[in-house]
């Protein structure tokens, strides 16, 4: 079995977005959601994308974007994603995938095996399903909340679209969490943090280490 690809999620400073790349992460993530911790401006996105030169994918997180937003970043930040994590519909992912000719990754929100059903309806309207751990109701923020999936429920689940494991992983648990699940890739942001949107270097390069050690 190949080695999980590796999602290293709300970077911010070039110092953080080098020691994903020299780690050799597949995919560097840009949240664009003030609420967050991690939330990062047009201009700072831009500049961290460029930055990232082709060596990684660039993926955009959007909570429920306006399309005005949405257009705007996009037509200044290279994205070579798009990931949704609010309440998004897959008619309005099938739509954005559409008009911005880009791949489309839809988040769910997992507490029980019901909820990862969900996944079905998005098949021809996103590419990728990102298996988040489901925050308590009223939170402020859909993920990045360091909650973890119980690993059990997708043990052996048939997955209707290629798929991606998150929440509360870190450089202890995620040799763990891929053996149980069988994540073909993972993406990981509280987990290599020293404080709440503050990325540490030393924690990428041991999250990429322990998934590659595998």
């Amino acid at each position: 079995m190949p080695a999980a690809k590796i999602k290293i999620c709300g970077l911010s400073t070039p110092e953080t977005l080098d020691a994903a790349l020299k780690a050799r992460a597949d995919w560097i993530g840009l949240v664009f959601f003030p609420k967050s911790p991690r939330n990062v401006g047009i201009e700072q996105a831009g500049a961290l994308a460029r930055r990232a030169g082709g060596q990684a994918g660039v993926v955009g997180l959007f909570v429920d974007p306006e399309p005005d937003f949405l257009a705007a970043v996009m037509a200044q930040v290279p994205l070579g994603v798009i990931q949704l994590h609010g309440k998004e519909s897959p008619v309005l992912a099938g739509r954005i995938r559409t008009e911005f000719g880009v791949e489309v990754w839809k988040a769910l929100g997992v507490r029980k095996r019901e909820d990862m059903l969900a996944a079905r309806d998005f098949v021809g309207a996103a590419d990728r399903i990102l298996y988040d751990a489901k925050p308590p109701e009223g939170a402020a923020l859909p993920g990045g909340t360091g909650l973890r999936i119980d690993w059990d429920l997708l043990k052996g689940a048939a997955h209707p679209l290629p798929w991606m494991l998150a929440g509360g992983l870190d450089p202890r648990n995620v040799a763990e969490a891929i053996s149980i699940t069988g994540a073909p890739a993972v993406d990981v942001s509280s987990g290599v943090e020293s404080a709440p949107g503050i990325k540490d270097a030393v924690r990428i390069t041991d999250f990429c280490n322990a998934v590659r050690a595998m």
